[in-house]
């Protein structure tokens, strides 16, 4: 399952990652966390595997000691009651700089250059960021897209508590890279755990984030899960949003009701806000307003208000819990709120009375479930797209506040949980959910998009004489299995799931889009004024 997606724009990576190396103080701490965790573990296991009295008292088994026949002192100590650092002779132990110079290697690696290659990300290369869980574990992956090949593909990935439910990039230097001159590299992570992780994105095999938002102590954590408190999340981090005016500031919303704002800086929270009186599922700041932000939650309220005078509030108010909120960055004084209803409501944030803002422009009835995506184009204004748990992704032209589906596409990616515009390919957009695949789709090789949107949805496309295995076209009839042949050739019947998506671009899907549009444009509309 794929439950969250983020770009990272062209030319901000490192060309060259750097491999994480452990510090003497970073032994240390992992060896009490592994033994925090081993002595939580053996807790936990006692409780589930108790003996039977009964077996324990049988004078014939008394001589066997069953109650503690499985410890050893190998587990914890020594034979004679030292205790072991599973990690202390690590930094002692006899290593070579490579395979050339280490004697129990006989097979010499000629050139190391081929993998230096690889791990190179170029300036023309877009990453993107895939929030993902496998068989209970999760970890985000570092993905580099290659536009002109259309290439997607794992560059490195980091491992992560729990199950991730948002992830924000940034630029901010935090941790071993902090103070230092000009922009960084870093993803901020959410998960089920009431902490917030930050990783720097230009290091490989990092064993820990750079920083971490939020206490660690696990045991007051479990006492108090749930219940609000000033410093520090309690429950799980459902939202983050990144003030790129104020680079320093990341606020955060929770499972814990509470919305936080924190000094990445200090790594402490400067600011706690209980305004919701339920789980906050979206925190999101203004884009020109530096101290505005908006907060939506299951208490089926959508709340605005300056960071600095947190008791004027704006509240609105929406038919089910909220799933996700946007400013509109075309018109900043408008923002969308997504629901877990299935519909999309538009808002003017000046349209407020006694702390009461006012009805929708219009309700857009987008889904039959729950909207669990939602992205704007962040150059083409009215160009909106949604996605949900009904599987599908549509296409919304909104301008003149007169939403219209453009197309509906099942992308086969499952209940639809993330879909992102590439900041730099406009027209690309990443698309993920429950199936645990991504598809990266070009919205431009659509008739209907380009009809509607003119020159400015058009993009270069690159010219090849074979179709790529990563990209999957939507043509009909003799030209699938055509198509199926060519990649089976070239392939050897190997499908990757990691795929871009284009559509065919005959006449006759122009004008089935165009007609479809026009059928569904009445049908998905609510008009609650006259705006």
């Amino acid at each position: 399952m794929i439950s969250a997606l983020a770009w990272v724009r062209k030319g901000v990576a490192a060309e060259k990652p750097t491999t994480y190396e452990m510090t003497e103080e970073e032994y240390s701490n992992l060896q009490a966390v592994a033994s925090e965790e081993i002595a939580d573990a053996k807790k936990e296991l006692k409780k589930k595997s108790k003996l039977d009295a009964e077996i324990l008292n049988d004078p014939a088994l008394k001589d066997f000691n069953l109650e503690s026949y499985d410890s050893e002192p190998s587990d914890t100590e020594d034979a004679e009651g030292t205790n072991i650092n599973v990690f202390s002779n690590i930094k002692g132990l006899s290593y070579y700089q490579d395979a050339q110079e280490d004697p129990y290697i006989t097979l010499k690696d000629a050139d190391d250059s081929d993998e230096d290659e690889e791990m190179r990300i170029f300036g023309s290369d877009n990453i993107l960021l895939v929030a993902k869980t496998e068989d209970d574990i999760s970890n985000l992956e570092v993905c580099v897209f290659e536009g002109e090949g259309d290439n997607l593909f794992v560059h490195h990935d980091f491992m992560l508590p729990a199950f991730p439910l948002t992830v924000e990039w940034l630029d901010f230097r935090v941790g071993r890279k902090a103070g230092q001159e000009g922009g960084g590299n870093y993803v901020a992570v959410g998960t089920f755990e009431p902490r917030i992780e930050i990783w720097d994105l230009d290091t490989v095999d990092s064993t820990y984030p750079d920083l971490v938002l939020g206490s660690t102590d696990k045991k007051m954590l479990r006492k108090r899960k749930g219940k609000p408190h000033p410093e520090f999340h309690t429950d799980a981090i459902m939202g983050l949003s990144w003030n790129k005016n104020v680079r320093n500031l990341l606020a955060s919303s929770s499972a814990d009701t509470t919305v936080k704002l924190w000094d990445l800086n200090s790594g402490k929270c400067v600011q706690s806000y209980e305004h919701h009186k339920d789980k906050v599922q979206a925190v999101q700041w203004h884009p020109t307003e530096a101290s505005v932000m908006l907060t939506g939650g299951y208490d089926r309220q959508v709340a605005a208000f300056d960071s600095r005078a947190p008791a004027a509030i704006s509240w609105w108010s929406v038919d089910a819990d909220v799933e996700s909120i946007m400013w509109d960055v075309h018109s900043p004084s408008h923002f969308f709120v997504a629901t877990e209803a299935g519909s999309v409501r538009y808002f003017d944030i000046r349209n407020v009375k006694g702390g009461k803002g006012a009805a929708p422009i219009y309700t857009l009835v987008a889904h039959d479930e729950a909207v669990s995506a939602m992205d704007q184009h962040p150059t083409v204004p009215g160009l909106l797209v949604t996605g949900s748990a009904d599987e599908t992704v549509k296409v919304w032209d909104v301008r003149e506040n007169r939403p219209t589906m453009v197309i509906s596409r099942n992308l086969d990616v499952g209940n639809v949980f993330a879909a992102r515009f590439c900041p730099d390919e406009t027209m690309l957009m990443a698309v993920a959910g429950s199936k645990g695949e991504t598809r990266i789709w070009d919205i431009s090789t659509n008739a209907a998009v380009r009809s509607i949107f003119g020159d400015a949805s058009i993009r270069t496309l690159p010219v090849v004489e074979k179709p790529l295995v990563s990209i999957v076209d939507e043509a009909d009839g003799d030209e699938d299995d055509t198509r199926e042949a060519i990649i089976a050739e070239m392939h050897g019947d190997v499908m990757e799931p990691v795929e871009a998506v284009s559509e065919d671009d005959e006449d006759d899907d122009e004008e089935d889009d165009e007609e479809e549009a026009e059928d569904d444009s009445d049908a998905s509309m609510e008009s609650d004024s006259d705006n």
